[in-house]
């Protein structure tokens, strides 16, 4: 079992897993486009529109499952200089080196 998949048996077993990852297939054409358009009209990701229709769903609710920022940034595009676009490149470097412990 890779470390993105849980089984019924681990459930059985009595092991906590956290669920991080999941990959769903079989999307019939009306989910889709309703998955796409809940995207769109929210301004977010395939995977944030597809976890708030999950929270939704679930009777979650949306409050809590909501960080995206939307456009609330808008304002702001084409507005840094070069010099200001290397800092913030330089500043958030690391967070592009992957940390293999994590992985494993």
């Amino acid at each position: 079992m890779s470390h993105n998949e849980l089984s019924y048996e681990s459930f059985q077993e009595g092991l906590i897993v956290a669920l991080r990852q999941l990959t769903l297939r079989g999307f019939e054409p009306e989910l889709e486009r309703r998955l796409k358009l809940e995207a769109r009209k929210a301004g977010v990701s395939l995977n944030q529109a597809a976890l708030r229709l999950l929270r939704r769903g679930a009777g979650l609710g949306e409050a809590a499952a909501s960080n995206a920022i939307g456009g609330a940034l808008d304002d702001f595009i084409g507005t840094w200089s070069e010099s200001d676009a290397r800092s913030l490149l330089e500043a958030t470097a690391v967070f592009d080196r992957v940390d293999e412990e994590f992985w494993r």
